[in-house]
């Protein structure tokens, strides 16, 4: 179990430490992220805000060990590196250090901690931000880096400043650089628009993250892998993507079933295909052979429905 941890850690690193851009859609749950891994994508993400939704608990409700115990399930049911969102890393700095050791010690390639008040507030999906001092938010960095030098060197550390939409950008700018003189990998922070998205890259000393978040109402600008990439980024978090497409499309067909008793968004032939490809996702075929050659010895194959 430890080696698969330090291997989803180092391949990460090496990604980071080539410079490769991180593609990163949010997941919550195991099999969509075999959805995403299954597409291509060599790393994924578990955000607050979609565990906090599919749980309905909401993000700033979440403790600990309900973000890790969603992001581990994740983690140990793909082969591709899984970055987290440790929010306000759960307290002060030393409860952002045990954060990062159960991290690692969960399966865990990476996080990003951030600058928000904690325990944060509700009114955060508002887009209201109640930040700590800069200090403060620079011991929790440093410590948060110093524990994972000595739990697993290859642990990524994204530092994320939500100080765009209170502050504004000169500060965020200032955090990040702030996190990256006391160790941290990588940094995060929420232009509000195209002029600071753009310049973002180029001001800051650490390679940064873009958090592309679909149906925002900020306004915040949204931009594909390739137009970030060109502008200078290391990486993009698809925040909202997946949970927005099964709430979408999910609410639909459930109000197409209670209306009229039945469901025509997919032929049988594609409902066939969408089964057989959540069996194959979650490894039945090879359980089917396990018990052919035990269990089911000898008796007669039936006719797959």
């Amino acid at each position: 179990m430890r080696a698969m941890k330090q291997r989803a850690t180092a391949r990460l690193r090496a990604l980071v430490r080539r410079g490769e851009f991180l593609e990163l859609p949010a997941v919550f749950d195991p099999l969509t992220a075999r959805i995403v891994e299954a597409a291509g994508f060599r790393t994924i993400y578990n955000g607050g805000f979609v565990t906090g939704g599919m749980s309905a608990i909401s993000e700033p409700l979440l403790t600990m060990t309900e973000q890790i115990a969603v992001a581990s399930n994740i983690a140990n049911t793909v082969k591709i590196p899984v970055v987290m969102d440790a929010g306000a890393g759960w307290g002060e700095p030393l409860h952002t250090m045990r954060t990062v050791r159960e991290c690692i010690r969960n399966g865990i390639a990476g996080v990003h901690i951030e600058d928000q008040l904690f325990p944060k507030r509700a009114h955060y999906h508002t887009y209201i931000a109640h930040n700590i001092a800069l200090d403060e938010y620079v011991d929790k960095i440093r410590l948060a880096c110093e524990q994972r030098d000595r739990s697993d060197p290859d642990f990524v550390i994204i530092a994320r400043s939500d100080a765009c939409r209170e502050q504004g950008f000169t500060e965020a700018v200032k955090r990040v650089n702030a996190a990256a003189d006391v160790g941290a990998d990588m940094g995060l922070i929420f232009p509000r628009t195209p002029a600071e998205a753009t310049k973002t890259p180029r001001v800051c000393k650490l390679p940064m993250i873009y958090v592309q978040s679909r149906g925002t109402r900020d306004g915040r600008p949204l931009y594909s892998f390739r137009q970030l990439k060109d502008m200078g980024y290391a990486g993009c978090i698809d925040a909202i993507l997946a949970i927005c497409v099964h709430f979408h499309h999910l609410t639909r067909a459930m109000k197409e079933l209670r209306r009229t008793g039945d469901y025509k968004g997919m032929t049988n032939a594609e409902c066939v295909a969408a089964r057989k490809g959540v069996e194959d996702l979650i490894g039945l075929e090879e359980s089917y052979a396990i018990e052919r050659a035990t269990v089911e010895r000898g008796t007669r194959p039936k006719r797959t429905r």
